[in-house]
């Protein structure tokens, strides 16, 4: 009997590590199918063949809309080839999302901070007017100035973090005013994000681990929050000044 069971655990040992194995190379291996050297706001030859798809062109909002609105709100504005938000606006507001609506996917931006930028990717959102913020749906992918930011942060607040559930295991952002790349994957409940190549966090919704945090920390008062598990893709305003270029999408 023991032999069996040694043999047995010995089996799931394989399956789950070959399985987190997997979900790594996923990641990885959709990673690679970008050019990292192809100019801004297009897409190469490599990319279309995989099927990757711009979500930005460079010079208009096309695509994108205000949360909870038509258009696009006075905030945001396309310049130097890049979404950027112009003004210092109200915190928390104005939020643009995907006119898109994603479920499994692969998602990439290049942002760049400014002293104190304070943003964030926001998905899985749900668009209806009993919300006021994409955040109250969906998860987020930080992203903050944390040597900058005025006042102390929570390891779930630094940048790379899945805001309010998982600290950044990693911190490879480049300094601010510099270009980084988000790269952030959905494969049914499996969730991996990226800054610059390098895996910053992981987690799979609905785990014991997931539904624990969910209800322990800032979401327990938000009952629809991690709820839906296809949705818009929201860049936040969050009345501080930042840039983002070089948005596509991969339909998984």
């Amino acid at each position: 009997m023991k032999r069996v069971n040694f043999y047995f655990l010995a089996v799931i040992g394989v399956f789950l590590f070959s399985s987190c194995g997997k979900k790594a190379d996923l990641a990885t291996k959709l990673y690679a199918e970008l050019d990292l050297n192809a100019a801004p706001n297009t897409l190469t030859e490599k990319e279309k063949q995989a099927g990757w798809q711009l979500l930005f062109d460079g010079e208009t909002t096309n695509g994108w809309h205000g949360y909870n609105m038509q258009g696009i709100p006075d905030v945001w504005t396309v310049e130097n080839g890049c979404i950027a938000i112009n003004t210092q606006g109200a915190n928390e507001s104005q939020d643009i999302i995907t006119d898109g609506i994603y479920r499994n996917f692969a998602f990439t931006v290049e942002f760049k901070l400014a002293q104190g930028s304070n943003s964030g990717i926001i998905f899985q959102v749900k668009e209806d007017t009993i919300y006021h913020y994409p955040y109250e749906t969906g998860p987020e992918f930080q992203l903050i100035d944390d040597a900058g930011w005025p006042g102390k942060l929570e390891d779930w607040q630094l940048c790379g973090a899945n805001y309010a559930m998982y600290p950044p295991t990693s911190h490879p952002s480049n300094p601010i005013g510099e270009w980084n790349r988000l790269f952030l994957v959905v494969n049914g409940n499996q969730v991996t994000q990226m800054i610059n190549g390098v895996e910053v966090a992981s987690y799979v919704k609905y785990s014991d681990d997931w539904v624990q945090r969910r209800n322990a920390g800032k979401w327990k008062d938000y009952p629809d929050y991690g709820k839906f598990d296809e949705g818009n893709i929201s860049l936040q305003n969050h009345g501080t000044n930042l840039c983002f270029r070089n948005i596509k999408i991969k339909l998984l």
